[in-house]
């Protein structure tokens, strides 16, 4: 009798460790996506723009240009954010002098939108310096984009380079950007 009281004993306490374990820890670890990438975006301003979504890190088909799955699209030197003219989803950015590394978190207000198709969020010319003899697009330095997603999360993000894909014949076809980004997957603005 003491022998089955001892077992169910531990028996017992082994299920409350089990479960005890199992329970959901109130400080869950927060994934933060850090990532380096490059997009391949259209040369001519009379060529469609190239979409891409931070949450997914993928590029977004044109198809889906009236829809909350994009942030941000790119043709030539021309970024678009997916609110207001753009599109339906109310993603907003700002372009501030500050180095990516020693950013942590990202601005609680001041972010713009596309809000009609002369007045962008991020203006043509602000982010770039531009070679008029190699006809060069080199991004500034010391400079940090701070975007709020179309589904309201927050990202920073630094231009690395902006090359021309390989071409033959009179004029370049695509740019190729390469960037790297910060991803918050839980809403905050820490970085």
């Amino acid at each position: 009798m003491k022998k089955m009281i001892y077992n169910s004993a531990v028996i017992a306490i082994s299920a409350i460790l089990i479960l005890s374990s199992c329970t959901k820890n109130s400080t869950d670890v927060v994934t933060i996506i850090q990532k380096t990438d490059s997009l391949k975006v259209n040369f001519s301003s009379a060529t469609a723009f190239t979409f891409f979504s931070f949450k997914n890190d993928a590029l977004v088909a044109n198809s889906d240009s009236a829809t909350v799955n994009w942030d941000f699209g790119l043709r030539f030197t021309t970024f678009i954010l997916n609110s207001h003219t753009y599109g339906p989803a109310n993603a907003g950015a700002i372009l501030q002098n500050s180095i990516y590394s020693s950013v942590t978190v990202a601005p609680d207000a001041g972010y713009a939108y596309d809000t009609t198709s002369a007045q962008k969020a991020i203006k043509d010319g602000s982010w770039y310096d531009y070679n008029v003899v190699t006809h060069a697009f080199a991004p500034k330095a010391g400079q940090t984009f701070f975007f709020r997603t179309a589904d309201n999360f927050y990202v920073k993000m630094e231009l690395l380079a902006v090359d021309y894909e390989p071409f033959v014949g009179p004029a370049p076809v695509r740019l190729i950007y390469r960037f790297r980004y910060t991803y918050q997957s839980n809403g905050t603005k820490n970085f």
